[in-house]
């Protein structure tokens, strides 16, 4: 009985039903703008990691808003200042996830070159309601215990590099080593000089010293290597220097920055989109400010530290040297520095 009556109160209202044609097409409409809005969103992120793989040699995932995220359609005023981007590096996912390389790619305002800063991960900072810890923990912090939160990771990272060097941070990445290894096959592999040979940890390969292209794998097992190494996490800094600027070449070679075409194919091929944090940059104008330096060959340089042998036992800055080296930078005269410390330079070729 109960059915029945259920039945005719229906039938009774079935007028009253608006048609569902109107609302599907609706719905329909929405789903395809969301898709577009994902599109849009996927491609400028992965755009712009290829420009910042061109300043530094990776590619991204990372901390940029959403409804900020159409680099394309909004140019932005080319700055004209020097300009500093800092690029982070981790090593395993999941949790304790920590920067096993950080990066300041310097342009100056001249725009004729770029200059591949690397800071230490040991390096002993103040991070800020952490006290006194090393470089590569600042990010740990920030991400959480899961280490999944990746923008958080890498604003407390910049907080403390910018408090470290003295100098505004303009845009920033976070990067993978499975991103660097798509990358590096996706150009076709990338020429790497190597000083001395260099013998995997983990996966027993030799890499004879000098000139090489590295495919993707070869490239994320070389930029690992510390424990082989002289110098231990210098070294593999110095080598990471040194697959920026060959990736750097590579892309200039390849014209892909200035061949729509070539970016595009080039973004189907690395796959997964990502987002990185421009700051008040747009895509355009980062283009333009960096395509002039990106021309030359970089210069690599460390920032100058001593080990300290007691604990807690990590990096200091070098006394004597550190001080110059951080007024050059944030005067923008780290040509003239370089010139005058050569031996801090890292040969690239």
């Amino acid at each position: 009985m109960i059915e029945d009556d259920l039945r005719a109160a229906f039938a009774r209202r079935e007028a009253l039903t608006p048609p569902t044609g109107p609302v599907r097409a609706a719905i329909d409409r929405a789903v395809v703008r969301r898709r577009r809005r994902r599109l849009r969103l996927r491609l400028a992120g992965t755009a712009l990691a290829v420009v910042a793989a061109a300043l530094a040699g990776f590619t991204a995932i990372a901390p940029r808003p959403p409804e900020t995220a159409n680099l394309l359609a909004t140019p932005s005023p080319v700055p004209t200042g020097a300009l500093n981007v800092l690029l982070l590096g981790l090593d395993q996912a999941g949790g304790g996830r920590r920067a096993d390389s950080v990066l300041l790619a310097h342009v100056p305002a001249d725009r004729s070159r770029l200059y591949l800063v690397s800071l230490p991960r040991d390096l002993l900072v103040s991070i800020p309601g952490r006290g006194t810890d090393k470089l590569n923990a600042s990010f740990t912090f920030g991400a959480g215990p899961a280490g999944k939160d990746l923008a958080a990771g890498y604003r407390a990272t910049r907080q403390v590099v910018a408090e470290l060097t003295g100098v505004r941070i303009d845009a920033g990445a976070v990067l993978t080593y499975q991103a660097t290894r798509e990358l590096t096959d996706a150009v076709g592999g990338v020429p790497v000089c190597l000083p001395t040979t260099v013998r995997s940890y983990h996966t027993h390969r030799t890499y004879r010293a000098g000139c090489q292209r590295l495919d993707g794998a070869a490239a994320v097992d070389v930029l690992r290597q510390r424990f082989n190494m002289p110098e231990g996490g210098l070294d593999r800094d110095r080598n990471a220097a040194r697959y920026a600027a060959g990736l750097l070449h590579r892309v200039q070679e390849q014209g892909v920055l200035t061949d729509p075409l070539l970016l595009s194919q080039l973004i189907t091929k690395i796959g997964s989109g990502a987002v990185i944090d421009t700051g008040e940059l747009s895509l355009p104008a980062l283009v333009s400010a960096s395509g002039k330096a990106a021309t030359a060959e970089p210069v690599a340089v460390g920032l100058p530290v001593r080990y300290q042998e007691r604990p807690p036992y990590g990096f200091q800055l070098d006394s004597a040297l550190a001080p110059g080296f951080l007024d050059a930078l944030r005067a923008d005269r780290l040509g003239e520095w370089t010139a005058a410390h050569p031996k801090q330079v890292t040969a690239l070729r």
